[in-house]
């Protein structure tokens, strides 16, 4: 058992996962500031995040047999749903970009947080594995 099989640790890794693709979702989001009929999208948060990390998510399709394999584990896929924003323009769109600006501020702060969380953690981690009255 590696230290990222933790499940503290995976749960952290998890979180971190989860706020990088919500930035992506937000910056889509601001992107299409003026683009007539665009909804926001936002993340719904899972309720563990380890377990999601481990739910499979996205895999390659080898649509031949010379195509190499992926070696590497699936890539955690979390699914964005509309989320409009206070107000609605004339044309459709749904974006406020203040409100957008909000939501990434906290997942700046929810990620600095979390990776924080992570630092300690693996500071108590090599004080554990300290030999004693060193």
């Amino acid at each position: 058992m590696g230290v990222a099989d933790l499940p503290l640790l995976k749960s952290i890794t998890g979180r971190l996962t989860w706020l990088d693709e919500r930035q992506r979702v937000i910056a889509q989001n601001v992107a299409n500031a003026d683009t007539p009929g665009y909804v926001a999208r936002d993340l719904k948060a899972p309720g563990d995040f380890a377990s999601t990390l481990n739910a499979g998510g996205v895999t390659m399709a080898r649509t031949s047999g010379r195509h190499l394999s992926s070696a590497g584990p699936a890539a955690t896929r979390y699914t964005s749903e509309a989320s409009p924003d206070s107000e609605t323009t004339l044309d459709g769109n749904a974006v406020v970009v203040e409100e957008q600006m909000l939501k990434m501020a906290e997942s700046r702060m929810a990620y600095d947080a979390a990776i924080g969380l992570y630092q300690k953690s693996l500071a108590m981690l090599r004080m554990a594995a300290k030999p004693p009255g060193r």
